[in-house]
């Protein structure tokens, strides 16, 4: 099976992580899409132009990254992503829905850095930067949560791929103030899978 990225997408790292993660290199071909790109042959095989999208064996495609983790953590019937029982369900779906949101502003904020200067919205740009600062504050508090820590889940890896995406804005200084959440990233960056797909590597 095939799992369209963009090297530079921090939703196609998630579904990367989860590749190497359940050792399915050898089954998951990572191809690198163009998107954003008039006439893309890959708009033939996803028409949104989103990724990720994996297309499995069978021909059929999936978008959006959990959707592609759930998939692929289940390959092997013997899935290590699903939230836990009780109670704690909950509390990994709140911190991984934390999680995105705070990847979704901070997509919002470099995809509008990367317009020329002349379109770029100074609304947008202060809009996104205020909700940073809230959600940092914010993961500074989570992140003394047990699911934060321990065994390897979403939630974890959505956040550390949302910090390492951080690093590419470059008004967004984060670390000052937030020293918690400065170790925690440190320490699960070393981590062979997210390593392995920081940005600027395909792998």
């Amino acid at each position: 099976m095939k799992l369209f990225i963009t090297p530079g997408s921090p939703y196609a790292r998630i579904a990367r992580v989860v590749v190497l993660e359940k050792g399915l290199e050898a089954r998951v071909e990572i191809v690198v899409a163009q998107t954003r790109l008039a006439d893309s042959p890959y708009y033939s095989i996803n028409p949104s132009g989103r990724v990720p999208y994996l297309v499995r064996e069978d021909g059929i495609g999936l978008e959006e990254s959990a959707v592609t983790c759930a998939y692929l953590d289940h390959l092997d019937g013997n899935p290590a992503f699903d939230p836990p029982a009780g109670d704690q369900a909950w509390e990994a779906r709140r911190l991984e829905a934390l999680a995105r949101s705070m990847l979704d502003g901070f997509a919002v904020w470099g995809r509008e850095l990367r317009r020329p200067k002349s379109e770029q919205s100074p609304t947008i740009l202060l809009h996104e930067a205020g909700r940073a600062k809230r959600m940092v504050a914010l993961w500074e508090r989570e992140i003394d949560h047990l699911l934060c820590s321990g065994t390897l889940n979403l939630a974890q890896i959505t956040l550390a791929c949302a910090m390492g995406f951080a690093a590419l804005i470059p008004d967004l200084h984060w670390r000052p103030g937030h020293p918690k959440l400065g170790h925690w990233f440190d320490h699960i960056c070393v981590r062979r899978s997210l390593a392995a797909t920081a940005p600027g590597t395909r792998r």
